[in-house]
């Protein structure tokens, strides 16, 4: 049985110190208890009260790394069946799949193409997070010499899928030393891909189609020590995935039952065509996959995946923020104006895209509002004459500019006289209200 907030506030320094971020000790219980907060963030809590602790700490999803050459996908860790709650930690990982019974010049060909694939978006660069191998061929020496191909075109970290053990295993010593995801373990062969799981520190996934032969399988493997886990409810169909994984997720954060308490993975990959299979796809970022396995590399697919995921797994409480700075928009000279605005992406972008399309060159002063939009900024404090003029000065720009004019947003034409006092040598424009209308201001007036 879990523990109540009482029972742990028992066991917590009572001392009311505030370090975890709440006003006493028996909120940060009752928190702990709701899986909303992690015992890591007392930084008070004795040895003998964190081993007394560890079930109540742990999160009702298990987090799950896979890890390759620096690069690492993980999983897990969420809370929450919903975003808006509080945020979903770690995006599920896009994984392109290739089969051992492909010609070794298209495995590579294919990851090739996908490894390097980046989509640039709202200032981040969006990539998909490794490959799956799947044996087809039945061969353990084919399976391996494909692990092989895609580890020398790729480093990013690896799914190898096959049911036979012996096959596994000889996929599994062409990437010694790795961590890889094991798929899958099953009522016949779970015993013997335990043995190759914790002989390779691998991540096993788990396979059955009823929730509970799912639930017996994985308590059967952490009973031999298995505990990264990851959970393939075996269906492929739309409206099943949907129920199914809703389940398992609803079952680890409102029942906390800790047999389901794994990731999920998802074979959108397994469809008939790419319209169904970005439809899975979708499906699975939403709800509630942490691993999924595209079987086809097409950047129309791919781009409003990687774009979705990133708007789902972004902290609703955060607005998505650029660094705040100084930027060249078409190679801008000494005789160029200064354009000014906040560090709010969709600002950014919008101010961005449509300058350097007109063709026109500027220098855009990113200022520090805390991710905000101009007039919600300006509301709120965080974007005014004294933070302009500190932006100004921090960037150096009036040393690159030889006619120091700075363009304000319609929006906040208020600030022109208090940026006046602030920066009595520049001269201060009010610009248009809408980023649209910059290149017509910029032709005529400035």
């Amino acid at each position: 049985m879990p523990l109540t907030g009482i029972q742990i506030y028992k066991l917590l320094p009572k001392t009311n110190c505030k370090d975890c971020g709440l006003p006493t000790c028996l909120a940060f219980a009752m928190k702990l208890a709701a899986k909303q907060m992690e015992l890591s963030t007392c930084p008070h809590v004795s040895p003998d009260a964190k081993s007394q602790l560890a079930d109540a700490a742990e999160p009702p999803v298990r987090l799950v790394t896979l890890k390759a050459d620096g690069h690492e996908v993980k999983s897990g860790n969420e809370t929450v069946l919903f975003r808006h709650e509080k945020t979903f930690y770690n995006k599920p990982g896009l994984f392109i799949r290739v089969q051992d019974d492909e010609a070794s010049d298209d495995i590579e060909a294919k990851v090739s193409a996908a490894d390097i694939y980046t989509v640039r978006y709202v200032g981040m660069d969006l990539t998909l997070d490794g490959f799956a191998v799947q044996s087809a061929s039945g061969d353990p020496a084919k399976f391996a010499d494909a692990v092989s191909a895609v580890r020398a075109t790729s480093h990013r970290p690896l799914i190898l899928i096959a049911r036979d053990p012996a096959i596994m295993a000889a996929g599994l010593r062409a990437i010694d030393g790795e961590s890889p995801l094991i798929y899958c373990a099953d009522a016949g062969n779970w015993n013997a891909m335990a043995d190759l799981a914790k002989q390779h520190s691998a991540a096993l996934a788990v396979c059955a189609d009823k929730l509970d032969e799912l639930a017996d399988l994985t308590s059967k493997l952490k009973t031999k020590g298995i505990n990264d886990l990851v959970l393939d409810p075996a269906t492929r169909r739309l409206g099943e995935s949907l129920i199914r994984q809703t389940q398992i997720r609803r079952l680890a954060l409102k029942k906390d039952f800790r047999p389901l308490g794994y990731p999920i993975i998802a074979f959108p990959g397994d469809a008939s065509d790419l319209t169904q299979e970005s439809a899975l796809a979708a499906q699975a970022i939403a709800k509630y996959a942490g691993f999924i396995v595209l079987n086809r590399f097409a950047p129309e697919m791919v781009y409003p995946l990687l774009v979705l995921r990133e708007n789902i797994f972004t902290d609703p409480q955060k607005p998505i923020q650029v660094q705040p700075g100084l930027y060249e928009i078409n190679d801008p000279k000494p005789g160029d104006p200064v354009l000014v605005t906040t560090n709010f992406s969709i600002t950014y972008f919008s101010v961005a895209n449509e300058v350097e399309g007109a063709g026109l060159p500027a220098w855009l002063l990113i200022v520090d509002a805390e991710g905000m939009s101009v007039l919600t900024a300006w509301a709120a404090g965080k974007f005014d004459a004294e933070r302009i003029a500190k932006a100004v000065k921090e960037t150096g720009v009036a040393n690159k500019v030889a006619r120091k004019r700075i363009v304000l947003p319609g929006h906040v034409a208020v600030l022109s006289g208090e940026l006046e006092e602030e920066l009595p040598d520049w001269d201060i424009r009010v610009g248009p209200r809408e980023a649209v209308d910059l290149p017509a201001f910029m032709k005529q007036v400035l």
